[in-house]
């Protein structure tokens, strides 16, 4: 695929204003059981859903990425990853047909992370923090963002979570602009990142978006905002007036102010 033919795709996503339907194989991720709605439906011959045991995974064969990730997180489930070990086994999804996956030797020298979408610290089994390992979780990620920005964010909605008790979250990346590049002509390099979340005990939702680039700048918008950046509706069973609303979402810091006691 030519880096032209990747930016129209990526433009018809922005632009297309028809909806498919949210069917997933995996509700239990998903607020009301709906997984969110594609725009265009160009892109559904090469997805994928992907259900793990903590997560699930709308996979794009023509990105070579995830579209999102998605999980419900708890308080208790969250006390009960604590101390759970970390065993890197980065590797490729056999569950993909080998044309639409990434492989480990596309990220291989490429400046790039390879960044969960689905947190590891997320997971309250061995085998779901295993599983967040397979390369459909990853995108290539600027490793200054990846440590510190956005590990910042990842631990800001933990912290939320344990306070609030429940939270849905969808994290995926951004394609935006004319210049989509790739590692290897491949793996489509994102050019930002989301994490929307949601609270039903208190009904409200909103999102940070940040740029896949080093530095501490974020955004937090409405879930309408991201779903006009994406062309995904993310949350397709919320009302308007939630979806129009930006909730509060804490301020991330990296693990170095934390343990400097700047909370």
């Amino acid at each position: 695929m030519t880096r032209s033919s990747i930016s129209a795709l990526f433009i018809l996503l922005l632009t297309a204003s028809l909806a498919f339907a949210g069917r997933t194989a995996c509700p239990q991720f998903y607020v009301d059981g709906v997984a969110p709605d594609f725009v265009n439906r160009k892109l559904t011959p090469k997805t994928r859903q992907l259900c793990n045991d903590g997560y699930g995974v709308e996979h794009s064969g023509l990105t070579r990425t995830p579209l999102w990730a998605a999980e419900r997180l708890t308080r208790d489930g969250l006390q009960r990853a604590k101390g759970l070990p970390r065993v890197n086994s980065f590797r490729p999804d056999p569950r993909l047909p080998v044309s639409e996956r990434a492989e480990l030797r596309d990220f291989a020298r490429s400046g790039y992370d390879r960044g969960h979408q689905a947190s590891l610290a997320d997971q309250h089994t061995e085998a779901s923090r295993d599983q967040t390992f397979f390369l459909s979780n990853m995108i290539p990620q600027d490793s200054d963002n990846n440590r510190n920005l956005w590990e910042g964010i990842e631990t800001a909605i933990r912290n939320e979570t344990k306070r609030r008790g429940e939270l849905y979250v969808l994290t995926g990346p951004l394609f935006q602009g004319n210049q989509i590049q790739s590692l290897k002509g491949r793996v489509m390099i994102p050019t930002g990142l989301f994490k929307a979340v949601y609270d039903p005990a208190r009904r409200e939702a909103g999102a940070y978006v940040v740029a896949n680039a080093p530095g501490m700048q974020y955004q937090v918008v409405s879930i309408a905002q991201l779903e006009g950046i994406t062309g995904i509706r993310l949350f397709p069973s919320l009302s308007a007036k939630i979806r129009n609303n930006a909730m509060r979402l804490p301020e991330p810091r990296t693990y170095q102010q934390r343990r400097g006691g700047n909370q």
